[in-house]
């Protein structure tokens, strides 16, 4: 089986309106800037996007909001994206927000195949609204649901062209849940090597979890910032 793809457009292909995706990425960190650059082009609507965060106005997921390609986000965090907030408050976005650690694990779980859970993250908060509340060992627990995409995007450092990827330090974030979590999941690495490169001891996601890997060429680093002693 062939996963390598020559770009981010053809590796986007079968993309469809109304679909499911999630994307790895935390803040700046991470972020499959190539998938959503061609997701972008690509002109498809009406999604619902799973994310820690939501970009920020100019890049990430914040130029799909700018096209209004997203009509629903599951978020964690979403302060740096004064876009994101224009269209949540005048009812242009649908918005589930989620505590961190729980949306970490709707992906894992469904990578795992694992259809729901309990957490006690959420009880008594509004988070709880409409969902079960079962009692363990006398401590309250919210029933939350696992998540499945139609399709993953994720960013790592290296991949070989199985799919095997190595994230680089904190660039790991979300992007292994994400890619668990897909149906199809697209990765993009800034290095792409042979089978067998990779030493099996430094792999951070197996292949197995990998159906289409492209090579990206000139990322943005916006969080890192050259500084000189005078």
């Amino acid at each position: 089986m062939n996963k390598v793809y020559p770009d981010a457009r053809s590796a986007i292909a079968g993309v469809k309106d109304g679909m499911l995706f999630c994307f790895g990425g935390f803040g700046m960190c991470g972020l499959p800037e190539k998938s959503i650059e061609a997701l972008r082009e690509s002109g498809v609507k009406n999604l619902t996007c799973v994310s820690n965060n939501a970009g920020v106005d100019d890049f990430g997921l914040g130029l799909l909001l700018q096209q209004r390609q997203i009509k629903k986000m599951v978020s964690s965090y979403v302060g740096e994206n004064e876009l994101f907030e224009k269209l949540y408050l005048s009812g242009e976005l649908e918005v589930e927000f989620t505590p961190q650690g729980t949306l970490a694990e709707k992906m894992r779980a469904g990578g795992a195949g694992i259809p729901a859970f309990f957490t006690p993250t959420g009880v008594g908060t509004k988070v709880a609204e409409g969902k079960e509340v079962r009692q363990f060992n006398g401590r309250d627990y919210i029933l939350e649901r696992s998540i499945r995409s139609d399709f993953s995007f994720v960013k790592a450092w290296k991949g070989d062209k199985f799919g095997n990827l190595i994230f680089r330090k904190t660039a790991a974030n979300f992007n292994p849940l994400a890619a668990m979590a897909g149906n199809i999941t697209v990765a993009e690495v800034e290095e792409l090597v042979e089978i067998g490169e990779l030493d099996p001891n430094h792999v951070h996601l197996s292949g197995a979890y990998v159906q289409r890997i492209f090579h990206g060429r000139n990322y943005q680093k916006r969080i890192e910032n050259l500084t000189l002693t005078e």
